[in-house]
């Protein structure tokens, strides 16, 4: 991988990951218009890094909130809305390892966001006020757990799908985005200790010596991930992540999802029509 496709897919995370369009499909997607087929699991995981740096930048008062006051329902909400994303990434983990490696299912997966935030939009809009975020209740929170285990799937938005719940709920717009970008937390932690895991087991005893070594034998060959590409991938998604999440929460308060809805119905139209037509990419 070169330091010019580091830099586009550490953009492109740091975009989508926030974004609800879906930042695991997009990323399938170019390192296969790139032709990337080496090992990229240190990659993904120095990236999914940047993304959590910028939630902690923007979101820093929400966490020393949530910090100085451990015992509230808040932190009871963001527990209970991670559970069912943790059982079903355990229980599906081989099957979404699958889904990433073969993209099989990733122009349906796109079309699934979109009618989530379609419909997500048409329930938010019925009759009747917006809760705010001491009206919140369990309900609540496990209904947009469960759209966040949903989105395990690449091609399915993490954020379009918690935010999906939580407007399909009646939250308050400006609420449903910083609970969606909070609850982001555990959710890339907790891929970041599967990522790690993985590197462990793969490298065996001596993993990150084994680890330091490949990346430095690989450095500035087009083969390998080397050490530049992996900084400037980790550094480009937390910069442009940052703006995404200030982005995304101002349109949340202001403007309809649907725009993305229609964005990610054609793509994943695109898609399909080359998984079962073109096959130029998939």
């Amino acid at each position: 991988m070169s330091v010019w496709e580091a830099l586009v897919l550490g953009a492109i995370q740091g975009i989508t990951e926030f974004l609800p369009v879906s930042s695991s499909g997009h990323l399938v997607l170019l390192q296969r218009i790139f032709g990337i087929t080496e090992p990229a699991l240190l990659f993904d995981t120095m990236v999914h890094v940047g993304t959590l740096a910028a939630v902690f930048a923007v979101l820093w008062r929400d966490i020393w909130d949530i910090l100085r006051r451990i015992i509230q329902p808040l932190t009871g909400y963001l527990v209970l809305a991670t559970v069912p994303t943790v059982i079903l990434a355990l229980i599906f983990k081989d099957a979404i390892e699958t889904a990433f490696a073969s993209g099989a299912f990733l122009g349906f997966a796109f079309l699934i966001t979109a009618i989530f935030l379609t419909g997500s939009e048409l329930l938010s809009k019925r009759q009747g006020n917006t809760r705010q975020k001491d009206q919140m209740n369990w309900l609540d929170a496990l209904i947009i757990g469960i759209m966040q285990g949903i989105a395990i799937i690449p091609g399915i938005s993490r954020s379009g799908s918690t935010l999906s719940g939580a407007l399909s709920r009646k939250l308050d717009r400006d609420f449903a985005a910083r609970f969606s970008f909070l609850l982001s937390i555990p959710a890339i932690l907790g891929a970041l200790v599967l990522q790690i895991k993985d590197l462990a087991g793969g490298a065996g005893n001596g993993a990150v010596e084994t680890a330091a070594a490949e990346a430095a034998a690989n450095a500035g060959t087009a083969g390998g991930i080397g050490a530049l590409p992996i900084i400037a991938g980790t550094l480009t998604a937390a910069v442009v992540g940052f703006f995404s999440v200030r982005l995304m929460l101002k349109i949340v308060r202001e403007k309809s999802l649907i725009g993305f809805a229609i964005y990610t119905a054609a793509l994943g139209i695109l898609v399909l029509i080359d998984q079962f037509g073109t096959h130029i990419l998939l």
